[in-house]
């Protein structure tokens, strides 16, 4: 069947209707970019992820209504006018499945970061939320070209088998940091330490290896599996706020009292002026040795986190040691006694040499 020629009447009709959808596209976005000032000023963050990702869907939905348009007006045969639309269908399919991994990935993100209270967030199911949509996206494609997705799914199926015994080591670490998240017995943010020694502050949980940054700001990768199967202690669970002890001395002439008043007021001083310190802390003092030269006794210090625990002991002991001193407080070293005795000169004899192989001789 033989289609009419191409007239001027249906080029600017067609014409009309691409600018129209190009209008409409760049309206869109200009829109849009107000609506993106207004969603960072709200306290949700997801709202400003819906807003970056419509501002690529409405242009790009836009201009393919457009162009579909166009296509409509111009007399174009049936099987091209099929073609075009499996294109433009493609190509907005493209951008939608685009915009929503980039929607759901973001949310996904917000979820982990308000429940984790954190800055970075858990990229492996941010990640594994990602890779679903693109590929539910992709069959959708397929299915709107007319290509059947049962046999891929079958080959699918047969080869997940093969795929899943040749990457052992990489499906345990996946599910082994989905399995630690999901317990929530560690989450970025938190300070731990290994039974292995590493410790630091986790900084991400991906598909394949926990991040953790050291207080030198070195970065310490881990397998899942390993830090799965490793002994843990988390310094910021179940809450973020330890103690710490910090050992004295003084000497056995002190005034015990007066140096349970003074130490006391020295841990005030430090729980209030000092920044990372609880200032609702009591001061606590436990008494427990005599020591060879001193009375020993334990000091036990509110910090806000781990890390803030040597800022915090750094004070105190300056602040200690300086009142200690104005109040006549001694803090004695270790010292040992020696004690020399002479006795009378024993002149060796002769003897056997058995007898001379194990005896000694003494001086006075």
């Amino acid at each position: 069947m033989m289609n009419r020629a191409v007239t001027l009447d249906d080029l600017m009709l067609a014409g009309i209707a691409v600018a129209a959808g190009l209008a409409a596209a760049f309206l869109s976005r200009t829109l849009l970019r107000w609506l993106a000032k207004h969603a960072k000023r709200t306290r949700w963050s997801g709202d400003d992820v819906i807003v970056d990702a419509l501002r690529t869907v409405v242009p790009w939905s836009a201009i393919a209504g457009g162009a579909a348009s166009a296509a409509a007006v111009l007399p174009l045969t049936r099987t091209v006018q099929h073609h075009v639309n499996q294109i433009l269908t493609v190509l907005l399919i493209f951008v939608v499945t685009l915009s929503a991994a980039r929607v759901i990935a973001g949310l996904v993100r917000t979820v982990t970061q308000s429940r984790s209270g954190v800055a970075g967030s858990a990229t492996i199911f941010v990640n594994i939320t990602r890779i679903l949509v693109l590929a539910i996206g992709f069959l959708v494609v397929l299915q709107t070209l007319g290509i059947s997705i049962a046999p891929l799914l079958t080959a699918l199926g047969v080869g997940g088998l093969a795929v899943a015994l040749a990457l052992q080591d990489t499906l345990a670490n996946l599910f082994a940091g989905v399995h630690i998240l999901a317990s929530k017995t560690v989450q970025p943010g938190d300070y731990i330490r290994l039974s292995t020694g590493e410790e630091g502050y986790v900084e991400d949980i991906n598909w394949r290896q926990t991040t953790v940054r050291q207080l030198s700001n070195n970065l310490v990768v881990i397998p899942n599996g390993q830090l799965a199967k490793t002994n843990m202690t988390n310094y910021t669970r179940p809450e973020q706020q330890l103690t710490v002890l910090v050992q004295v001395g003084v000497g056995y002439d002190s005034d015990l009292e007066h140096v349970e008043k003074v130490t006391s007021e020295v841990v005030a001083e430090v729980m209030t002026e000092i920044t990372g310190a609880v200032p609702e802390h009591e001061p606590a003092i436990r008494f427990h040795t005599f020591g060879d030269s001193r009375i020993g006794f334990t000091v036990i210090l509110g910090v806000g986190e781990f890390s803030d625990q040597y800022r915090i002991k750094h004070e105190f002991i300056k602040r200690l040691h300086r009142r200690y001193r104005h109040e006549g407080i001694t803090i004695p070293a270790p010292t040992r006694t020696v004690a020399f005795q002479q006795g009378p000169a024993v002149i060796p004899q002769q003897r056997s040499g058995d007898e001379a192989g194990r005896g000694t001789t003494a001086f006075g």
